[in-house]
């Protein structure tokens, strides 16, 4: 006769098996992607509200506290007017991500345009749509920038329309790949072959499944187009200080290095947590997608 100790009691899981099953639960939980989380979490309440989590006002001068270090009293430090520099990143959050998810979305939209077409057309159609991205793939962003200041004049728009459209040939190259490869699956041709219109076929068979890495893109683009779009603020192209815009607070701290490194550092290292935040769980995500595990 087995003396083996029972897992179930009537029916119900024993109190170990129910800690067994949460220490197991424990022991998958990634530390990185919780981090990533939290942090992304955070920045995302920064630019929704951001008063919840600084008091003050990004606009508040004080000279006689200008280029004061960080401290408990200004936990990131101060500016050259005495800003607290804490509460102008928190208050930034909110231009910042509103100019990465802007580029995200145009840089997006002219890839689902241009990437489906050629997919769908291919012939001549393909080919010219082709030699247009090849074109656009000659302008780096910052000349295009310079292009848009020229004519438009430095803002948000500017770098929105300049980060747009100098990512996008490259999302449009993988939307117009996954579109090939779904157009001619063997799935397609078996819903051609069951009488299925094209525009049913395309409808609900190729959009769906070459749209799928999308999802993973414009995760990972959110963070792309931030970093682009602050550093061209840094160089002057972008949204002018005042403005507490991560990028326009790069720019004007670039004069007093020497002085307060951190008016770039403080400034510098929430950008480079954004973007590591929403890479991580954009990779995640795309483990997820694709059936495999995060490493």
């Amino acid at each position: 006769m087995s003396t083996a100790t029972p897992t179930f009691s009537g029916g119900a899981p024993t109190p170990g098996a129910v800690a067994s099953a949460a220490w197991s639960r424990v022991r998958t939980w990634r530390p990185g992607l919780v981090l990533a989380g939290l942090v992304l979490l955070f920045f995302v309440v920064a630019a929704a509200v951001p008063s919840l989590l600084a008091s003050g006002s990004p606009t508040d001068i004080d000279l006689r506290g200008a280029l004061r270090a960080p401290s408990l009293e200004h936990l990131l430090g101060t500016d050259q007017n005495g800003r607290d520099l804490y509460t102008r990143v928190v208050y930034g959050a909110r231009e910042s991500l509103l100019i990465g998810l802007g580029a995200t979305a145009l840089s997006t939209s002219i890839a689902v345009v241009l990437g489906v077409s050629a997919g769908l057309a291919g012939g001549i159609a393909d080919a010219i749509i082709n030699r247009f991205l090849e074109v656009l793939f000659s302008f780096p962003v910052l000349l295009l920038a310079l292009l848009f200041v020229t004519v438009f004049g430095a803002s948000a728009t500017t770098q929105i329309v300049a980060v747009g459209i100098g990512t996008a040939p490259g999302y449009a190259r993988l939307i117009r790949g996954q579109v090939i490869a779904v157009r001619d699956s063997g799935y397609v041709e078996a819903a051609g072959a069951l009488g299925h219109s094209y525009a049913r076929i395309v409808r609900r068979h190729v959009l769906p499944n070459a749209m799928r890495p999308l999802v993973v893109v414009v995760t990972l683009g959110v963070g792309q187009a931030i970093v682009w779009a602050s550093g061209l603020a840094f160089l002057g192209l972008g949204v002018a200080p005042p403005s507490p815009e991560w990028g326009a607070l790069l720019d004007a701290g670039k004069n007093y290095v020497q002085k307060a490194w951190w008016l770039e550092v403080m400034p510098g290292l929430a950008i480079v947590a954004f973007a590591l935040s929403v890479t991580t769980l954009g990779r995640a995500l795309q483990a997820r997608l694709e059936g495999g595990t995060e490493r």
